[in-house]
């Protein structure tokens, strides 16, 4: 099975801890990664996010599927950036140091490097963190920490089934995949990209199909266990905040005020070596 938005089960400090503090930590961390260009502070939360891998013993090759998914994105904004406007660095930083040219439009200044870097540091600092949340994260404790901290129920377990449907989506494809290929349809790397876009195009109907069924299934198991008849529900998975999710909690809110602070104190988002 290919581990793409997958919950993996480890031992570690990141596994016990409740998924609504990781959650939150999440989105503190990606706002204050998000709302600055600080260089110096980006590559600092770049350096703790790969360490986060050693300490949820969260393997790359657990995730490498997911890893060349979003660096291809990655690479793919990174030149599509440069193609729109290759001096948007220049209008940002209000300074022009010229490398060299490739004629016409098309120049290297260092502004532009330096914006493009950012671009890059905010994916590198958040990317690792997101899978991390994921391969770490059980969907039903995800629910009951959600619905400990005053959500209610119901969307608290739709976020679990949408982290758990996820998975049954990707592997199901496979399963059609693999039906369609010993009907004799060619979907290997022998084929153009062309052919197997178009053998792609033709799962799409059963996977559709089985996921409307799948779909009703759970709604029937659901109905006939009466479920939203009762306010509250007990949890089978539930977990009490500890001293890791407060550590994380905290980590987060700090990063969100340094980010908020260099704002102020710098009078802009940007940070500016060339001035």
């Amino acid at each position: 099975m290919v581990n793409i938005f997958n919950y993996i089960e480890r031992r570690s400090a990141i596994h016990s801890m409740t998924g609504a503090a990781k959650l939150a930590c999440l989105l503190l961390w990606t706002f204050a990664a998000m709302v600055t260009f600080n260089t110096p502070f980006l590559i600092v939360l770049s350096l703790l996010a790969l360490l986060l891998f050693p300490l949820s013993k969260i393997h790359l090759s657990d995730v490498k599927v997911m890893l060349v998914l979003l660096l291809s994105f990655m690479v793919i904004n990174g030149i599509l950036i440069y193609l729109f406007d290759p001096e948007h660095g220049v209008t940002l930083y209000g300074t022009r140091h010229l490398l060299f040219s490739f004629g016409g439009r098309f120049t290297v200044t260092l502004e532009q490097l330096l914006y493009q870097a950012n671009v890059a540091l905010k994916y590198t600092a958040t990317i690792p963190l997101i899978m991390v949340f994921v391969a770490s994260t059980n969907p039903s404790e995800m629910a009951a920490s959600l619905n400990r901290i005053g959500i209610s129920y119901g969307p608290a377990y739709s976020v679990a089934l949408a982290m758990r449907y996820i998975p049954d989506i990707i592997n199901e494809y496979q399963d059609v995949a693999h039906c369609q290929q010993a009907r004799g349809i060619e979907m290997s790397r022998r084929e153009t990209v062309f052919k197997r876009m178009k053998a792609a195009a033709m799962i799409v109907m059963p996977l559709i199909l089985s996921s409307v069924d799948r779909i009703d299934v759970i709604t029937n198991a659901m109905e006939l266990r009466k479920f939203g008849i009762n306010k509250t529900r007990t949890w089978v998975m539930g977990r009490r905040f500890g001293a890791m999710d407060i550590a994380a909690l905290l980590l987060g809110a700090g990063l969100v005020a340094y980010a908020l602070i260099f704002i102020f104190v710098n009078h802009g988002r940007y940070w500016n070596p060339f001035i």
